[in-house]
Protein backbone atom coordinates (compact mmCIF):
# COMPACT_ATOMS: atom_id res chain seq x y z
CA UNK A 1 0.00 0.00 0.00
CA UNK A 2 1.38 3.40 -0.98
CA UNK A 3 2.19 5.79 1.86
CA UNK A 4 0.20 9.00 1.96
CA UNK A 5 3.09 11.24 2.90
CA UNK A 6 6.87 11.12 2.60
CA UNK A 7 8.68 13.42 5.03
CA UNK A 8 12.33 14.07 4.21
CA UNK A 9 14.48 15.19 7.15
CA UNK A 10 17.82 16.56 5.90
CA UNK A 11 20.41 16.14 8.66
CA UNK A 12 23.93 17.44 9.03
CA UNK A 13 25.55 16.94 12.44
CA UNK A 14 22.06 16.97 13.91
CA UNK A 15 22.45 14.57 16.82
CA UNK A 16 21.44 17.17 19.41
CA UNK A 17 17.95 17.82 18.05
CA UNK A 18 17.00 15.37 15.27
CA UNK A 19 15.14 13.01 17.63
CA UNK A 20 12.44 15.61 18.20
CA UNK A 21 11.97 16.01 14.45
CA UNK A 22 11.71 12.26 13.82
CA UNK A 23 9.43 11.58 16.77
CA UNK A 24 7.08 14.38 15.75
CA UNK A 25 6.27 12.43 12.56
CA UNK A 26 5.95 9.00 14.18
CA UNK A 27 2.26 9.49 15.16
CA UNK A 28 1.49 9.14 11.45
CA UNK A 29 2.49 5.47 11.73
CA UNK A 30 1.85 3.42 8.58
CA UNK A 31 0.46 6.41 6.68
CA UNK A 32 3.84 8.17 6.60
CA UNK A 33 7.31 7.49 5.32
CA UNK A 34 10.15 9.19 7.22
CA UNK A 35 13.31 9.61 5.16
CA UNK A 36 16.29 10.61 7.32
CA UNK A 37 18.92 12.00 4.95
CA UNK A 38 22.38 12.03 6.50
CA UNK A 39 24.23 14.67 4.49
CA UNK A 40 27.78 13.55 5.26
CA UNK A 41 27.60 14.13 9.01
CA UNK A 42 30.68 13.50 11.16
CA UNK A 43 28.77 13.04 14.43
CA UNK A 44 26.22 10.41 15.54
CA UNK A 45 23.50 11.53 13.10
CA UNK A 46 23.56 8.30 11.07
CA UNK A 47 23.63 6.12 14.20
CA UNK A 48 20.53 7.82 15.56
CA UNK A 49 18.82 7.48 12.19
CA UNK A 50 19.57 3.75 12.04
CA UNK A 51 18.28 3.38 15.60
CA UNK A 52 14.86 4.62 14.47
CA UNK A 53 15.00 2.61 11.24
CA UNK A 54 15.61 -0.57 13.23
CA UNK A 55 12.80 0.22 15.67
CA UNK A 56 10.29 1.34 13.01
CA UNK A 57 11.32 -0.43 9.79
CA UNK A 58 7.88 -0.03 8.17
CA UNK A 59 8.04 3.75 8.05
CA UNK A 60 11.58 5.00 8.75
CA UNK A 61 14.53 4.69 6.40
CA UNK A 62 17.97 6.27 6.35
CA UNK A 63 19.73 7.63 3.29
CA UNK A 64 23.45 8.36 3.61
CA UNK A 65 25.30 10.54 1.13
CA UNK A 66 28.34 12.75 0.73
CA UNK A 67 27.90 16.28 1.97
CA UNK A 68 26.11 18.38 -0.63
CA UNK A 69 24.17 20.87 1.44
CA UNK A 70 20.52 21.28 2.34
CA UNK A 71 19.14 21.39 -1.19
CA UNK A 72 21.06 18.32 -2.27
CA UNK A 73 19.73 16.45 0.78
CA UNK A 74 16.18 17.48 -0.15
CA UNK A 75 16.72 16.13 -3.67
CA UNK A 76 18.07 12.85 -2.22
CA UNK A 77 14.95 12.55 -0.08
CA UNK A 78 12.69 13.22 -3.05
CA UNK A 79 14.48 10.56 -5.08
CA UNK A 80 13.75 7.96 -2.41
CA UNK A 81 10.16 9.06 -1.70
CA UNK A 82 7.33 6.63 -2.38
CA UNK A 83 4.52 8.64 -0.76
CA UNK A 84 1.67 10.23 -2.66
CA UNK A 85 2.69 13.60 -1.17
CA UNK A 86 6.05 14.97 -0.07
CA UNK A 87 7.22 17.58 2.38
CA UNK A 88 10.49 18.65 4.03
CA UNK A 89 11.11 18.87 7.77
CA UNK A 90 14.39 20.43 8.86
CA UNK A 91 16.13 18.48 11.61
CA UNK A 92 15.85 21.25 14.22
CA UNK A 93 12.12 21.77 13.60
CA UNK A 94 9.12 19.57 14.31
CA UNK A 95 5.50 18.89 13.33
CA UNK A 96 2.49 19.35 15.57
CA UNK A 97 0.90 15.97 16.30
CA UNK A 98 -2.78 16.89 16.00
CA UNK A 99 -2.17 18.96 12.85
CA UNK A 100 -0.21 16.11 11.27
CA UNK A 101 -3.11 13.73 11.84
CA UNK A 102 -5.51 16.25 10.31
CA UNK A 103 -3.22 16.56 7.27
CA UNK A 104 -3.08 12.78 6.87
CA UNK A 105 -6.88 12.58 7.04
CA UNK A 106 -7.10 15.14 4.23
CA UNK A 107 -4.54 13.25 2.12
CA UNK A 108 -6.32 9.95 2.76
CA UNK A 109 -9.62 11.43 1.61
CA UNK A 110 -7.95 12.72 -1.56
CA UNK A 111 -6.32 9.36 -2.21
CA UNK A 112 -9.57 7.41 -1.80
CA UNK A 113 -12.18 9.79 -3.20
CA UNK A 114 -10.22 12.40 -5.15
CA UNK A 115 -9.47 14.77 -6.65
CA UNK A 116 -5.86 15.17 -5.55
CA UNK A 117 -4.68 18.74 -5.03
CA UNK A 118 -1.28 19.64 -6.46
CA UNK A 119 -0.37 21.53 -3.30
CA UNK A 120 -1.67 21.32 0.27
CA UNK A 121 -0.97 24.44 2.31
CA UNK A 122 -0.92 24.61 6.10
CA UNK A 123 0.16 27.13 8.73
CA UNK A 124 3.57 27.33 10.34
CA UNK A 125 4.74 28.79 13.64
CA UNK A 126 7.95 30.65 14.40
CA UNK A 127 9.05 29.08 17.70
CA UNK A 128 11.45 31.33 19.62
CA UNK A 129 11.82 28.95 22.55
CA UNK A 130 14.68 30.84 24.16
CA UNK A 131 12.51 33.96 24.29
CA UNK A 132 9.27 32.15 25.02
CA UNK A 133 7.60 33.67 21.96
CA UNK A 134 5.57 32.34 19.05
CA UNK A 135 4.35 33.84 15.78
CA UNK A 136 1.86 31.95 13.62
CA UNK A 137 1.73 32.51 9.87
CA UNK A 138 -1.67 31.59 8.49
CA UNK A 139 -3.59 32.13 5.24
CA UNK A 140 -7.16 32.68 6.41
CA UNK A 141 -7.46 36.01 4.61
CA UNK A 142 -5.97 34.70 1.36
CA UNK A 143 -7.28 31.19 0.81
CA UNK A 144 -10.58 29.29 1.11
CA UNK A 145 -10.30 26.61 3.78
CA UNK A 146 -11.19 22.94 3.78
CA UNK A 147 -11.71 22.36 0.06
CA UNK A 148 -9.86 22.24 -3.24
CA UNK A 149 -9.62 25.51 -5.15
CA UNK A 150 -7.78 27.11 -8.05
CA UNK A 151 -5.74 30.28 -8.51
CA UNK A 152 -8.78 32.41 -9.30
CA UNK A 153 -9.88 32.07 -5.65
CA UNK A 154 -6.53 33.13 -4.20
CA UNK A 155 -6.54 36.54 -2.49
CA UNK A 156 -3.71 39.03 -2.28
CA UNK A 157 -0.90 38.03 0.06
CA UNK A 158 0.46 40.52 2.56
CA UNK A 159 4.16 40.91 3.34
CA UNK A 160 5.35 38.09 5.57
CA UNK A 161 2.61 35.60 4.71
CA UNK A 162 3.89 33.97 1.55
CA UNK A 163 3.84 30.21 1.08
CA UNK A 164 7.25 29.08 2.28
CA UNK A 165 8.65 25.55 2.36
CA UNK A 166 7.27 25.10 5.88
CA UNK A 167 3.72 25.56 4.59
CA UNK A 168 3.98 23.38 1.48
CA UNK A 169 3.05 19.72 1.02
CA UNK A 170 3.41 18.95 -2.69
CA UNK A 171 2.08 16.05 -4.70
CA UNK A 172 5.23 13.97 -5.18
CA UNK A 173 4.79 13.37 -8.90
CA UNK A 174 4.38 17.09 -9.55
CA UNK A 175 7.73 17.74 -7.84
CA UNK A 176 9.35 15.19 -10.10
CA UNK A 177 7.62 16.38 -13.25
CA UNK A 178 8.86 19.97 -12.80
CA UNK A 179 12.47 18.66 -13.05
CA UNK A 180 13.61 20.91 -10.24
CA UNK A 181 17.32 20.81 -9.40
CA UNK A 182 18.47 22.45 -6.18
CA UNK A 183 22.12 23.60 -6.21
CA UNK A 184 24.67 21.94 -3.96
CA UNK A 185 26.39 23.65 -1.06
CA UNK A 186 23.91 26.52 -1.13
CA UNK A 187 21.65 27.78 1.62
CA UNK A 188 18.26 29.45 1.10
CA UNK A 189 17.24 27.05 -1.69
CA UNK A 190 13.83 26.67 0.00
CA UNK A 191 12.64 29.55 -2.21
CA UNK A 192 13.53 27.53 -5.31
CA UNK A 193 11.88 24.46 -3.80
CA UNK A 194 8.62 26.37 -3.45
CA UNK A 195 8.64 28.34 -6.70
CA UNK A 196 9.81 25.82 -9.29
CA UNK A 197 6.89 23.42 -8.79
CA UNK A 198 4.42 26.25 -8.12
CA UNK A 199 4.69 27.23 -11.79
CA UNK A 200 2.88 23.93 -12.50
CA UNK A 201 0.36 24.05 -9.64
CA UNK A 202 -3.27 24.23 -10.75
CA UNK A 203 -5.19 23.06 -7.68
CA UNK A 204 -4.65 23.67 -3.96
CA UNK A 205 -6.11 22.78 -0.58
CA UNK A 206 -5.73 24.93 2.53
CA UNK A 207 -5.67 23.14 5.87
CA UNK A 208 -6.02 25.78 8.57
CA UNK A 209 -3.84 23.99 11.12
CA UNK A 210 -0.53 24.99 12.73
CA UNK A 211 1.45 22.04 11.41
CA UNK A 212 5.07 23.14 11.08
CA UNK A 213 7.02 24.39 14.10
CA UNK A 214 9.97 26.44 12.92
CA UNK A 215 12.65 26.75 15.61
CA UNK A 216 14.54 30.05 15.74
CA UNK A 217 17.38 30.66 18.15
CA UNK A 218 20.55 28.72 17.33
CA UNK A 219 23.62 30.90 16.79
CA UNK A 220 24.69 28.89 13.73
CA UNK A 221 21.21 28.80 12.20
CA UNK A 222 21.04 29.78 8.52
CA UNK A 223 18.41 32.45 9.20
CA UNK A 224 20.45 34.09 11.95
CA UNK A 225 21.19 37.57 10.64
CA UNK A 226 24.95 37.39 11.22
CA UNK A 227 25.08 34.05 9.39
CA UNK A 228 23.01 35.41 6.50
CA UNK A 229 25.30 38.41 6.10
CA UNK A 230 28.26 36.03 5.86
CA UNK A 231 26.48 34.02 3.14
CA UNK A 232 25.34 36.82 0.87
CA UNK A 233 26.94 35.06 -2.09
CA UNK A 234 24.50 32.17 -1.62
CA UNK A 235 21.49 34.43 -1.13
CA UNK A 236 22.48 36.21 -4.33
CA UNK A 237 22.90 32.91 -6.20
CA UNK A 238 19.40 31.75 -5.25
CA UNK A 239 17.93 35.15 -6.08
CA UNK A 240 19.53 35.08 -9.54
CA UNK A 241 18.25 31.56 -10.18
CA UNK A 242 14.72 32.72 -9.37
CA UNK A 243 15.09 35.71 -11.68
CA UNK A 244 16.64 33.91 -14.62
CA UNK A 245 15.41 30.31 -14.47
CA UNK A 246 11.71 30.75 -13.69
CA UNK A 247 9.80 31.44 -16.89
CA UNK A 248 7.03 33.44 -15.26
CA UNK A 249 5.83 35.00 -18.49
CA UNK A 250 4.79 31.56 -19.73
CA UNK A 251 2.16 31.29 -16.98
CA UNK A 252 -1.32 31.82 -18.42
CA UNK A 253 -3.18 32.43 -15.17
CA UNK A 254 -2.79 36.09 -14.18
CA UNK A 255 -3.24 35.48 -10.44
CA UNK A 256 -0.63 32.72 -10.43
CA UNK A 257 1.80 34.83 -12.44
CA UNK A 258 1.31 37.85 -10.16
CA UNK A 259 1.82 35.72 -7.05
CA UNK A 260 5.17 34.42 -8.33
CA UNK A 261 6.19 37.94 -9.34
CA UNK A 262 5.47 39.04 -5.77
CA UNK A 263 7.37 36.05 -4.37
CA UNK A 264 10.42 36.84 -6.50
CA UNK A 265 10.15 40.46 -5.40
CA UNK A 266 10.15 39.43 -1.73
CA UNK A 267 13.34 37.38 -2.18
CA UNK A 268 14.93 40.31 -4.01
CA UNK A 269 13.82 42.59 -1.20
CA UNK A 270 15.60 40.30 1.29
CA UNK A 271 18.80 40.44 -0.78
CA UNK A 272 18.65 44.22 -0.99
CA UNK A 273 17.88 44.51 2.74
CA UNK A 274 20.89 42.46 3.77
CA UNK A 275 23.22 44.39 1.50
CA UNK A 276 22.06 47.55 3.24
CA UNK A 277 22.30 45.90 6.66
CA UNK A 278 26.05 45.62 6.08
CA UNK A 279 26.18 49.39 6.61
CA UNK A 280 29.19 49.67 4.33
CA UNK A 281 29.88 51.40 1.03
CA UNK A 282 30.69 47.99 -0.41
CA UNK A 283 27.27 46.68 0.56
CA UNK A 284 25.57 49.68 -1.01
CA UNK A 285 27.61 49.22 -4.18
CA UNK A 286 26.72 45.51 -4.39
CA UNK A 287 23.04 46.34 -3.95
CA UNK A 288 23.09 49.05 -6.62
CA UNK A 289 24.97 46.77 -9.03
CA UNK A 290 22.45 43.98 -8.49
CA UNK A 291 19.49 46.26 -9.17
CA UNK A 292 21.22 47.57 -12.31
CA UNK A 293 21.77 43.99 -13.42
CA UNK A 294 18.05 43.22 -13.04
CA UNK A 295 17.18 46.37 -14.97
CA UNK A 296 19.35 45.24 -17.88
CA UNK A 297 18.62 41.51 -17.82
CA UNK A 298 15.00 41.44 -16.62
CA UNK A 299 13.47 44.84 -17.40
CA UNK A 300 9.89 43.63 -16.88
CA UNK A 301 10.74 42.33 -13.39
CA UNK A 302 12.65 45.54 -12.64
CA UNK A 303 9.61 47.64 -13.53
CA UNK A 304 7.54 45.46 -11.22
CA UNK A 305 9.81 45.56 -8.15
CA UNK A 306 10.38 49.33 -8.43
CA UNK A 307 6.73 50.14 -9.11
CA UNK A 308 4.19 52.04 -7.08
CA UNK A 309 2.71 52.36 -4.54
CA UNK A 310 5.84 52.05 -2.40
CA UNK A 311 4.04 50.05 0.33
CA UNK A 312 3.44 47.33 -2.27
CA UNK A 313 6.87 47.69 -3.88
CA UNK A 314 9.28 48.96 -1.18
CA UNK A 315 12.35 48.68 -3.43
CA UNK A 316 10.97 51.56 -5.52
CA UNK A 317 12.04 54.37 -3.16
CA UNK A 318 15.62 53.04 -3.19
CA UNK A 319 15.94 53.91 -6.88
CA UNK A 320 13.73 57.03 -6.91
CA UNK A 321 14.44 58.79 -3.62
CA UNK A 322 17.79 60.34 -2.60
CA UNK A 323 20.18 57.93 -0.85
CA UNK A 324 20.52 60.06 2.29
CA UNK A 325 16.78 59.56 2.87
CA UNK A 326 15.92 56.17 1.38
CA UNK A 327 18.82 54.06 2.71
CA UNK A 328 18.46 54.92 6.43
CA UNK A 329 14.66 54.73 6.17
CA UNK A 330 14.89 51.34 4.49
CA UNK A 331 17.18 50.00 7.23
CA UNK A 332 14.78 51.22 9.92
CA UNK A 333 11.78 49.70 8.14
CA UNK A 334 13.58 46.35 7.92
CA UNK A 335 14.14 46.32 11.70
CA UNK A 336 10.47 47.09 12.32
CA UNK A 337 9.28 44.34 9.96
CA UNK A 338 11.74 41.85 11.45
CA UNK A 339 10.44 42.58 14.94
CA UNK A 340 6.83 42.36 13.76
CA UNK A 341 7.15 39.00 11.97
CA UNK A 342 10.05 37.52 13.95
CA UNK A 343 11.67 35.84 10.94
CA UNK A 344 15.26 35.83 12.27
Amino acid sequence: MQKLLSVAIPCYNSRDYMRRAIESVLPGRDRVEIIVVDDGSVDDTATIGYEYEKKYPRFVKVVRKENGGHGDAVMAGLKEATGLYFRVLDSDDWLDRDSLLKLLDVLERMAKVGPKADLVISNYVYEKLLEGKQKTIHYRKNLPSGRIFGWDEVGKFSTGSYILMHAATYRTQLLRDCKMVLPKHTFYVDHLYVCHPMVRVETMYYLDADLYRYFIGREDQSVNEKVMLSRMDQQLRVNRMMLYELDLNSIENDVQCKYLYYYTEIVTLATVSFFLRMKTKEGEYEMESFLSEIKQQKPQMYEWITGTPFWDHPIGPLVRWPKWLSYPLFRLTYLIVRRLFGFN
